[in-house]
């Protein structure tokens, strides 16, 4: 223990004297912004997902239409848009001069090209219920382009605001062949930014793309380092090698620990902020699989954490509580449903009266011979989801419930989220512009743990049934209906134990200004940061 606090003593001192004071670590004059990743950016592939970053594919791609901060859909490289009567078929009048990276002009055939790309590998896309609604693409001029769908399909424009598959690589881009599902030549977009190299495990750079339509980053490079861990990237900071951090808070999945970000939120010196709630960080619960298979354990489960203690002492003010899925904020999901409130008594007599019993001098309930005892699943290097693990750990063994933490590396992680093999499970919602409609229809395929989760559920196949319904609604009331019926049902079910809303966090020096939220959680507007002159 004393070795362990030298060390702790010793790291602390140096960070102290190597502490760059702000403004001292960068000028005016430059004209390079350096950030950090937890890894490289990969090949950015736009029809693609793991290991390609998706804020680093919003900065080389862009979409027809774009989501805006208040919920709204904006013209982008489509400069208006036509729908008919019926809700099928949306007419996109493609914005005029624009050109992708390359010099190669952006028109009607490079639309049509990436559209046909994805659906020659729509499996690929299982989760997005929109792939699977185009019927057909169509040129109709240079600057017209016509999308026709089997349903009207009401979230059209709003997944065509996504990151993810559907922006548009330069037809230069495209390997030979022009199936995009493995590989592309080059990451050709016509976005604010360009990637000019790679270094594995180094850093990946980008530049300004001088041909770029819009507003044009007042950089000339922007530098992402490839720093793994959370301490490291806030040490980068205090020394000077990095001039922000952005994204989401939290050791492992975040850019800085929660609190080393009240750290630096108290110095005084440092410019810091939170944005608004962007996605619910929850854990999903196996209902097809022992005990979780039980809905009194899960409701259990629900009643004995102590979510606010873990919300004050874990997260540290940063981000709120969160009793529901989706935050009430999110269109159709201000609900008024009752809160599984903290209660350890209530919990102990649900699983009595199911039949769970405490034999003479044992720690854990039993059943039939059988053991009260799940596994909670994590990303191993996130200290904050293990964090929480171990608090929910100590929280359930007092109701006598057995709790093994199982830690693992991320892939093997993501296939325990699609195999099931889990008890309990971490994972987050998506948020804007997702939620719920794009996270609702996931649910019927296997892609995440929610698959998984509702999967023992004796009315899971009339929950996929009204998914499938609300997403081709075309009566708003009806809508409405369906998405109280479908979240009202996963709440009472006890299948999600939502923890708090996530926020993303920024921490700058005062002399870089221009740092602001974008409108989702997962694109960082860098064009529009400078250095005070």
């Amino acid at each position: 223990m004393k070795k362990a606090c030298f060390k702790f003593l010793a790291a602390s001192l140096l960070l102290a004297s190597i502490m760059v004071l702000p403004g001292s670590a960068h000028g005016a004059q430059s004209d390079t912004l350096n950030y950090s990743w937890s890894a490289n950016v990969g090949p950015l592939n736009p029809h693609a997902y793991s290991p390609n970053q998706m804020f680093a594919q919003a900065m080389v791609y862009e979409p027809l239409v774009r989501y805006a901060k208040g919920g709204t859909v904006v013209p982008w490289l489509a400069e208006s848009w036509d729908i008919s009567a019926d809700g099928k078929v949306y007419t996109f009048h493609l914005r005029k001069g624009v050109r992708f990276s390359d010099g190669t002009p952006f028109d009607a055939a490079a639309v049509k090209m990436n559209f046909d790309a994805v659906l020659k590998s729509a499996h690929r896309h299982d989760w997005l219920e929109f792939i699977a609604q185009i019927a057909q693409t169509k040129v109709v001029d240079s600057h017209t382009f016509e999308l026709s769908l089997k349903n009207a399909y009401y979230p059209t424009l709003q997944e065509l605001c996504l990151i993810r598959p559907m922006r548009f690589l330069a037809p230069s881009g495209f390997p030979d062949g022009g199936d995009t599902a493995t590989s592309i030549k080059a990451p050709i977009g016509t976005g604010p930014w360009k990637l000019v190299e790679t270094r594995k495990g180094e850093h990946d750079l980008f530049e300004s793309n001088d041909l770029y339509w819009g507003t044009k980053p007042t950089f000339k490079r922007l530098m992402v380092k490839v720093i793994p861990d959370s301490d490291g990237r806030a040490i980068a900071f205090e020394t000077g090698e990095i001039d922000l951090i952005f994204g989401s808070g939290g050791h492992g999945s975040g850019q800085i620990g929660i609190d080393t970000f009240n750290r630096f939120a108290a110095m005084g010196n440092l410019e810091t902020a939170i944005s608004h709630p962007q996605a619910t960080r929850v854990l999903a619960i196996n209902s097809n699989l022992f005990p979780t298979n039980d809905l009194a354990v899960r409701q259990a489960i629900l009643h004995g954490v102590a979510k606010a203690a873990i919300v004050k002492h874990l997260f540290l003010g940063v981000e709120p509580q969160a009793d529901t899925l989706f935050s009430p904020d999110m269109p159709y999901c201000d609900l008024g449903l009752s809160p599984f409130e903290h209660d350890g008594q209530k919990a102990a007599a649900l699983l009595e009266a199911a039949g769970w019993k405490r034999e003479k001098g044992a720690e854990y309930l039993t059943r039939d011979g059988r053991e009260l005892a799940l596994d909670i699943c994590f990303v191993g290097n996130d200290t904050l989801q293990k964090s929480v693990a171990e608090v929910i750990q100590g929280d359930l063994r007092r109701l006598g419930i057995k709790v093994r933490l199982v830690g693992e590396e991320m892939d093997s992680f993501l296939t325990r989220q699609k195999s099931g093999e889990f008890g309990m499970i971490f994972g987050d919602t998506w948020g804007a512009p997702y939620d719920p409609h794009s996270f609702c229809s996931s649910m019927r395929q296997p892609a995440h743990a929610d698959y998984q989760a509702q999967l023992g559920l004796p009315m899971k196949k009339e929950i996929d049934r009204k998914i499938g319904d609300v997403l081709i609604s075309v009566d708003e009331q009806t809508r409405q209906d369906l998405y109280r019926d479908i979240l009202t049902t996963l709440h009472e079910q006890a299948v999600y134990l939502p923890l708090s809303y996530m926020t993303n966090i920024t921490v700058h020096r005062p002399q870089l200004r221009g740092v602001e939220f974008g409108p989702t959680k997962y694109e960082f507007p860098f064009e529009n940061m400078h250095w005070e002159r």
